[in-house]
């Protein structure tokens, strides 16, 4: 007869289990590094940037510090993070630039390459750049 009054070996790890979920139910937030390692992202995504000659010039303008800033935002937020973005919307902030389809998918490329170079899983690439996607429409041809 088991003696239910003490903990067994077998109700402490399924109690430990619990408490301790796997990675795999971490929010895209979390699997993306928290606010560190979208810091990380973007700064890695803003020295790609300036490298491409076919995007860079849709920049120059930019306040960078303040669009650094409104990234991170918005990536943790998307993510799932604690994060409000507070800039305007991706129609509003893309119009006037006649971004190409290219151009998007370079930036994408971007990110990708960025990613990858930080070890981040292709699942949560993938994960990140579904939330992304749905912005295509907002930014190209504005």
């Amino acid at each position: 007869m088991v003696n239910f009054s003490k903990p067994t070996a077998f109700f402490f790890a399924l109690l430990t289990g619990c408490a301790n979920p796997s990675r795999t139910t971490d929010s895209l937030y979390q699997q993306l590094g928290a606010t560190a390692g979208l810091e990380q992202l973007v700064d890695g995504v803003l020295v790609e940037i300036e490298r491409d000659q076919q995007i860079v010039h849709h920049f120059k303008d930019t306040d960078i510090v303040r669009f650094r800033r409104l990234l991170i935002e918005q990536l943790c937020q998307l993510s799932g993070g604690p994060c409000q973005y507070t800039g305007a919307t991706m129609q509003e902030s893309h119009t006037g630039f006649a971004i190409t389809p290219a151009d998007f998918d370079n930036l994408v490329n971007h990110f990708i390459k960025v990613m990858s170079a930080q070890q981040i899983p292709v699942t949560t690439q993938n994960a990140l750049l579904a939330k992304l996607a749905p912005m295509y429409s907002d930014v190209i041809n504005r």
